[in-house]
């Protein structure tokens, strides 16, 4: 694949992630572009086909996973979410730096692809800082709140595995966290700066 090497980015939900990206895409307008991934779920309100999500059967999807278009690929609640090797073509197609929120079962899925990316996991300081900024968000019933802790405990756990990533942040403060991610990040932000230029 051509183009900069794309960013794998993942965490458990309340790590921060969604904050940090935002604050790198604004900082950096354009240079930084999202994979869009594909589901069988069906659309919810607002989402748009080809920017949120690609919509799609799972038929579709199955048969372009079985013909090996999918980097990577799971199912939750009895949908399947994957992202294509087209999805990550089209950012870098444009230039960018291709930006991939993927769980840790995803992360261990691209270790077995030619992608070469750059590995980052963001994490909470602890699991009771998590819940906290989970309950404070007011957007979980208490089973899915606890679901979701009892994934992070797991995430925490699968991506002490050596080598797993390449940076590990630890967001107990933001603009700590956020500098951590741009150092990370810097070298290939400057090639796709330079290469705009050329």
């Amino acid at each position: 694949m051509q183009g900069p090497r794309p960013v794998v980015l993942s965490g458990p939900s309340g790590a921060g992630k969604s904050t940090l990206l935002k604050k790198l895409f604004k900082d950096y307008e354009n240079i930084f572009g999202f994979s869009v991934s594909h589901t069988t779920r069906q659309p919810r309100p607002g989402e748009v086909n080809g920017k949120d999500y690609h919509f799609v059967t799972r038929e579709e999807m199955q048969k372009e996973i079985d013909a090996g278009e999918f980097i990577e690929h799971a199912e939750f609640s009895g949908n399947m979410y994957g992202t294509s090797k087209g999805a990550v073509q089209a950012v870098q197609a444009q230039n960018q730096i291709c930006v991939l929120d993927i769980d840790i079962q995803g992360v261990k899925n691209i270790k077995k692809t030619d992608l070469n990316p750059i590995y980052i996991s963001v994490q909470p300081p602890s699991i009771d800082i998590l819940e906290k900024r989970l309950r404070d968000r007011k957007t979980e019933t208490e089973e899915s709140l606890l679901k979701r802790l009892t994934a992070a405990r797991v995430d925490l756990e699968l991506s002490k595995e050596p080598g797993l990533f390449d940076l590990v942040i630890i967001n107990d403060d933001l603009e700590k966290a956020y500098s951590e991610l741009k150092e990370v990040l810097l070298e290939e932000i400057k090639k796709t700066e330079e290469s705009r230029k050329s």
